[in-house]
């Protein structure tokens, strides 16, 4: 059996990566106005934030099935005989959704995965199941190492207003007023998938020393080594900094940094900051 592996572009995967391990890349989509683009093909998250800034209206949308049925018959003619889906969170977003209805009319076997993370905590899970199918695990054994991958992740996210999450429907209304006090810096999390309020932090600095907090907490739980990603829109010298800071506290931890991408910053919105951990 050859085993495909495939995502949606919210895994936030490096190009190297994705081409070093033949991942093959979903895009999600991104609606300017009345523009609609690919993540990642014809957008990027400059793009997304430079309309926020100016007042756009920006919404995103998931694949569509016939995409994923697309997908499926390429990666059949070119001799897989298996694919393994793993996509971010259900409670997020439709693309699991769609994914699965189109596994249902595939002539190649697909096992989709609701990875209930997104970003690098989808990401993590990603390589994870790549460098499984490498070793020559069944579709069965990837699909665990990801799911638990996926599920084990802490994820918490930084956003200066969480007016672009209510907009998007992915906070409600009432969890939306956590951070509506005027100087209040709120933190989410991801958590059984969904995006939860987690805390509510004065300033931008104790923003970051709470994360690097967070991060050696977790890390410290799991008792075993962890991989920790940190993700921004629109400002990559924070997130820099940030994970200086979190390599000092964990020294010898891999920290990677990386954009949030097209989609993520349309929901998180400009200066948002994101921190995953997850153990290896």
């Amino acid at each position: 059996m050859t085993i495909a592996v495939i995502t949606d572009s919210t895994s936030c995967l490096p190009k190297y990566v994705v081409d070093r391990d033949r991942i093959s890349v979903v895009p999600v989509q991104v609606t300017i106005d009345d523009t609609t683009r690919d993540e990642g093909i014809e957008l990027n998250s400059l793009a997304v934030l430079a309309a926020i800034n100016v007042g756009k209206n920006v919404t995103t949308n998931h694949p569509s099935p016939q995409t994923f049925q697309n997908l499926f018959s390429t990666l059949q003619m070119q001799g897989y005989t298996e694919v393994i889906a793993i996509h971010l969170s259900s409670e997020l977003s439709a693309t699991y959704a769609a994914c699965v209805t189109a596994a249902r009319d595939s002539a190649i076997p697909v096992r989709v995965v609701d990875s209930r993370s997104i970003g690098l905590g989808l990401g993590f899970a990603v390589m994870a199941a790549s460098a499984a199918v490498k070793r020559g695990a069944t579709v069965n054994e990837v699909a665990e190492i990801a799911t638990n991958k996926g599920m084990s992740a802490q994820t918490w996210l930084a956003v200066e207003t969480v007016e672009h999450l209510r907009k998007g429907g992915r906070i409600g209304t009432a969890q939306a007023i956590v951070g509506t006090t005027l100087g209040i810096k709120p933190i989410l999390q991801i958590a059984g998938g969904k995006v939860i309020p987690f805390e509510k932090v004065r300033t931008s600095v104790r923003v970051n020393s709470r994360l690097v907090e967070l991060a050696s907490e977790a890390a410290n739980t799991f008792g075993r080594k962890v991989e920790i990603g940190v993700q921004h829109s629109g400002n990559r010298d924070r997130a820099d900094s940030l994970a200086k800071e979190i390599g000092k506290a964990l020294p010898g931890t891999s920290v990677v940094v990386a954009d949030l991408g097209a989609v993520l910053s349309a929901h998180a919105g400009p200066g948002a900051i994101a921190v995953t951990v997850s153990p290896i």
